[in-house]
């Protein structure tokens, strides 16, 4: 990141004109970053410094607000911190009015998105909080060279025998749950007992239990759990398949392409979730003002588009400007159904299916949520899962490491013994 975005000038004792961010790593375009005070200024005839920095996880941004009250003016939260910290009133209304309608972008984003940020609260208007950012599938990148497409057409090929110590999975609880669920009711589902939505909404011990007997089933062909790690293994084609998000499996396709790799991306039949990342302005922010033009500036068509193309994940904008950038790409071979995002008329577009999954596929998906009450059983589960045995691979591992340890041991007791014999043969 350059080193204006951190700078710290006399602005920085200032807060008025002082724009403090909080992003994910590498989860925007720096030219687009470094641009806004000049656009602020252009708009509003004010200075701004941006000081921007970067959490790994949710929970840790979470904590920094919520415990320690750190005076952020703008995060990106994913959907389900976005619920949480709605419930403990951790959040700013934005200040739309405060922009003159003539550069009011907010109305960029898709309906689809609106109305998916809409299910985390029955009190509250969603939109009046927090505006969609990226937004992405849950599902298994994939080695052809190993891996037959049609194996993966259910969740249930983590069960399979023939990848044993071949998957890696991704150490997000949530994430997980959320589509072995689909997975464990795929029966009552199919039946119309319980729908998608419920059944990732409404988390319970016995769902639980049932989410945690297959994910203990499966231990066997997990070769690792991963939280960045397993989308590169793909790339140097030392592993078949990855349960991973569309934007990592993105990233994964497009370097394996360089290294002559091919990879590609499935959501099995069951469906997944849809999981979204939003802008928002928390309690503690003493930038309101900014904080309300900065997420207006990342509803610009133009800045959707150069932050997809460095992040390579999905805007949740679809304004046509949008819509045409993907009809330039003439490379797609099959048209998709995209009259979820970009309207009525987007029936037939071609565009990358990784990123922009069909119609058919987005209604297969519901929305993760804030698990509450049931978050601290949540865990349990996951540490059992990981904890009570280890995979193949990290056995065999733990074995040869051990037998070094234990040779070198015996060598050493062999030399010291040498050693000694010599030392009284000479003392003699």
């Amino acid at each position: 990141m350059m080193a204006a975005v951190f700078a710290m000038s006399s602005f920085a004792a200032d807060r008025e004109h002082t724009l403090k961010v909080y992003n994910w790593a590498d989860y925007i375009d720096e030219d687009v970053l470094n641009a806004f005070p000049a656009w602020y200024k252009e708009m509003t005839g004010e200075d701004v410094e941006v000081i921007y920095q970067t959490f790994d996880i949710n929970e840790s941004m979470l904590t920094e607000i919520e415990v320690g009250h750190e005076d952020y003016d703008v995060i990106c939260p994913s959907e389900y911190i976005i619920e949480r910290m709605l419930k403990a009133n951790l959040l700013k209304k934005i200040n739309k009015e405060l922009i003159p309608e003539e550069v009011r972008y907010f109305d960029n984003v898709a309906p689809f998105v609106v109305d998916k940020f809409q299910q985390m609260s029955e009190t509250e208007n969603v939109s009046d909080y927090t505006v969609g950012y990226m937004w992405g599938t849950t599902g298994f990148i994939y080695n052809p060279k190993f891996v037959n497409r049609e194996d993966l057409r259910s969740w249930g090929a983590i069960l399979d025998p023939k990848f044993e110590g071949k998957i890696y999975m991704k150490d997000a609880f949530r994430d997980v749950y959320s589509v072995i669920v689909l997975y464990a009711y795929r029966e009552e589902i199919a039946r119309g007992q319980v729908s998608r939505d419920d059944l990732v909404r409404n988390i319970t011990p016995e769902r639980i239990a049932r989410v945690e007997e297959i994910l203990t089933a499966a231990k066997e062909n997990i070769a690792g759990w991963e939280v960045d790690f397993g989308k590169e293994e793909m790339t140097k084609g030392k592993t078949w398949m990855n349960l991973s998000w569309s934007g990592d499996a993105q990233w994964a396709i497009d370097e394996a392409k360089e290294m002559g790799i091919t990879l590609d991306y499935i959501v099995p039949e069951e469906g997944s979730n849809v999981w979204f990342d939003g802008w928002c302005i928390p309690k503690y922010a003493k930038n309101e003002k900014a904080a309300s033009w900065f997420i207006d500036y990342m509803c610009i068509p133009a800045n959707a588009i150069k932050n997809m193309d460095f992040i390579g994940y999905v805007s949740c904008i679809a304004s046509p400007e949008i819509r045409a950038w993907i009809d330039d790409r003439k490379e797609w071979p099959e048209a998709l159904d995209l009259s979820y995002f970009f309207g009525e008329n987007a029936i037939d577009v071609y565009a990358n299916p990784v990123l922009y999954p069909d119609k058919s596929i987005i209604d297969r998906c519901a929305l993760m949520h804030d698990a509450g009450d049931m978050n601290e059983e949540l865990v349990k589960m996951w540490n059992r899962v990981k904890g009570d045995n280890l995979s193949p691979l990290m056995v065999g591992v733990i074995i040869v490491v051990l037998l070094c340890i234990i040779i070198f041991a015996v060598v050493q007791v062999i030399n010291n013994h040498k050693q000694q014999k010599l030392q009284r043969k000479h003392k003699r």
